[in-house]
């Protein structure tokens, strides 16, 4: 049970270090940086593989990766439905 409530801060933190970079807050507030996080992860793993250090089964260099590029397309998709409205 700890081990999944440290997956979760990770997950926080690497959603919130994603949407710093790109300069977008991501919707949702914590939930949507925990889903961009692992959502990142995911992403990151499959683009760059598990180099890197490695915290809570998380290699955080291509997870922040991945949520940069999470962030950055849900960003575009969102300010198009904006455009479009």
């Amino acid at each position: 049970m700890l081990g999944f409530l440290v997956s979760l801060l990770v997950a926080i933190v690497i959603g919130l270090i994603g949407s710093a970079i790109v300069g977008n807050r991501m919707p949702g507030g914590i939930i949507g940086s925990m889903i961009a996080g692992l959502i990142g992860a995911w992403i990151g793993h499959g683009l760059l593989g598990t180099w890197g250090p490695s915290l809570a089964g998380f290699a955080i260099i291509p997870a922040i990766i991945g949520a940069v590029i999470f962030v950055f397309l849900l960003s575009l998709v969102f300010r198009g439905m904006r455009k479009e409205a």
